[in-house]
């Protein structure tokens, strides 16, 4: 895609949001679900394939595309983007970096128009941000695997046909060893997909548990046709992913500053408006600079993991700013819409509540400190 068609698809984008999902926020909180309306027009402008290759009837989209892309997206509530984030990130990017050629023809076309969507099924319990704990198993047994175990907190579960299931593969095998990926039918005998989670914040963005009892997969649903490809595609996959969801955090952060830049001009206290007052200013400041920091941050670690200079410590930083920048901005909006900062029909006061989702998944900001540091001693021979 060149840049002037780029160009016309972040133009198409921004107006959609601001012009379609925008005016349905309040719709999509009090009814905990995206509208179909909004599930129709995504399909019809390719939003459930902007990275999946053209080839297979995505938009093909690089990294750096991708994030310029996701801060349009994040200007609105989160959870729109929860609806085709997975096809395009952690479980779509699975199956283009490595699933087989035959798998990749099979779903990845029904993935980039929103005929099927994929839900990204790692997290277990006992294995959040840190895979090893992982215990769901898969049993071969001739040209089959017996699958058991039970994941959680599993992005469109309830709307999903298809499932990339981690599993270990290898009973013997201990850590990040003998992890396999797979791929499983919503509708398989033995799986079990619970009600979605009542959260904090992120309405309409529906994360569930998923039980697996004695589900049998061929081997031809075996991700990459090998065993022990599963870890090293859930790395690869949430290193992009963090990219993506700190481009996401710089598009929150900017729309409740505009929020609040627009309040601190209209309110008043005093008969002046409160935007003249210096310690809102303060806020107002500080806000913006940390926002360009995030941007430029995140902008930066995009370009260098497009040309593979970096594809590790780039995404953890930027994952690891952007979230925190963003709960502090959100407070920040908080504060200076004051009581009515904590009004449940003012956009700062959803914001706030999703924000602070950000700093926990795609690994904790205390997992990407860790990332970060022994990359760091590992460049020193450590």
């Amino acid at each position: 895609m060149d840049a002037e068609d780029f160009q016309d698809v972040l133009t198409t984008v921004r107006e959609f949001v601001r012009t379609r999902v925008i005016p349905l926020e309040e719709q999509i909180e009090d009814e905990d679900r995206i509208p179909d309306e909004l599930i129709d027009a995504s399909r019809d402008l390719g939003l459930f394939g902007w990275a999946l290759p053209e080839e297979h009837g995505g938009l093909g989209l690089n990294a750096v595309e991708d994030v310029r892309l996701a801060m349009e997206l994040g200007y609105t509530t989160p959870s729109f983007r929860s609806l085709f984030g997975t096809n395009n990130g952690i479980a779509g990017q699975v199956l283009v970096n490595y699933g087989t050629p035959e798998q990749q023809q099979a779903w990845l076309p029904r993935l980039a128009s929103g005929e099927v969507i994929a839900s990204f099924a790692l997290t277990e319990a006992e294995a959040g941000s840190d895979p090893s704990g992982l215990r769901t198993t898969a049993v071969r047994e001739g040209d089959t695997y017996r699958i058991n175990g039970a994941k959680r907190f599993i992005t469109n579960a309830q709307l999903a046909q298809v499932l990339i299931v981690f599993a270990r593969t290898d009973p013997a095998a201990t850590g990040t060893k003998g992890i396999s990926a797979f791929l499983v039918d919503t509708s398989a005998p033995g799986v079990t997909i619970g009600p979605h989670d009542k959260k904090m914040g992120q309405e309409g963005a529906w994360t569930s548990e998923i039980f697996f009892d004695d589900v049998t997969v061929g081997t031809d649903r075996l991700v990459g046709g090998a065993e022990e490809v599963g870890f090293h595609a859930a790395m690869a996959s949430l290193a992009k992913g963090r990219l993506h969801i700190s481009a996401i955090c710089v598009g929150q952060a900017q729309r409740i500053l505009d929020e609040s830049v627009s309040y601190a001009a209209e309110a008043k206290q005093g008969g002046k408006p409160i935007g003249t007052f210096q310690l809102i200013q303060g806020m107002l400041g500080e806000s913006y600079a940390e926002l360009r920091a995030a941007k430029a941050l995140v902008l930066d670690a995009a370009r260098d993991y497009q040309d593979g200079t970096d594809r590790k410590l780039g995404p953890s930083a930027s994952k690891l700013f952007a979230s925190e920048m963003l709960g502090r901005v959100a407070d920040r909006g908080v504060q200076i819409h004051g009581g009515l900062g904590y009004m449940r029909s003012v956009p700062v006061e959803r914001f706030y509540r999703a924000a602070r989702l950000f700093r926990i998944y795609e690994g904790t900001s205390e997992v990407q400190k860790l990332v970060l540091a022994r990359q760091l001693l590992k460049s020193a021979g450590m």
